[in-house]
């Protein structure tokens, strides 16, 4: 299996190259700085330098052509301001989704977060703006003749993966490590029952692939 990843150097992409990798298949990771591209190729992935933020979406597409799923987990970053929430949460989620289209590649899965559904409509504050970009990019992708599954993970730890989460958007903690969310996603990759489908996921007794099974 061929997955690119958008936002390849991110912090859950990079645990999901690992485990791409790991598994036998190949991940590549879209990444705006070249300087990164041997992170990736630490953990068994390919870099190819392409800002999202300038490319066309046949750009995009040339490099996704052949793939059997896109991943988008990029982000404008915790110190970024408004303007790139928009032009990366949003922007580039739909860019990628465009060239998924036109390059024939169904499958997407979407990274998105907890509490977008709460979102301020009328803040200026960047977080509830962030919030805003992210579900209008869930919605965007919702509206797609794709494979979508959306995946809306609660507050991010960098603390060791369990393997196992909780599907509840109610249960308790409301967090969960990046690295059993990369699981996640690797999982989801494998399962038709993700496919249309959106859910939180936070860290919980059930292993992943079970819960997803109950999807």
């Amino acid at each position: 299996m061929r997955v690119v990843i958008a936002g390849g150097h991110g912090q859950i992409a990079l645990r999901l190259e690992r485990q791409l990798a790991e598994a036998g298949h190949e991940a590549v990771g879209l990444v705006r700085n070249p300087d990164h591209v041997p992170d990736l190729e630490k953990v068994g992935a390919r870099g190819v330098v392409l800002d999202l933020e300038q490319a066309s979406a046949a750009d995009v597409a040339a490099v996704v052509s052949g793939a059997d799923a896109v991943v988008f987990a990029a982000g404008g970053g915790p110190n970024s301001g408004a303007a790139r929430k928009d032009t990366v949460d949003r922007a580039a989620a739909a860019l990628l989704a465009d060239a998924a289209e036109q390059a024939g590649v169904r499958r997407y899965l979407m990274v998105s977060s907890m509490g977008t559904d709460q979102a301020d409509p009328d803040s200026d504050q960047v977080f509830q703006v962030y919030l805003r970009a992210k579900a209008a990019a869930d919605e965007d992708l919702r509206g797609r003749d794709l494979d979508w599954t959306i995946v809306r993970p609660g507050r991010l730890t960098d603390d060791e993966g369990t393997g196992s989460i909780s599907l509840d958007p109610g249960s308790d903690p409301r967090e969960i490590p990046r690295e059993d969310v990369a699981a996640v996603l690797l999982a989801a990759l494998g399962n038709p029952a993700t496919i249309r489908r959106q859910f939180t996921v936070l860290t919980g007794q059930t292993p992943v692939a079970e819960a997803l099974a109950g999807l």
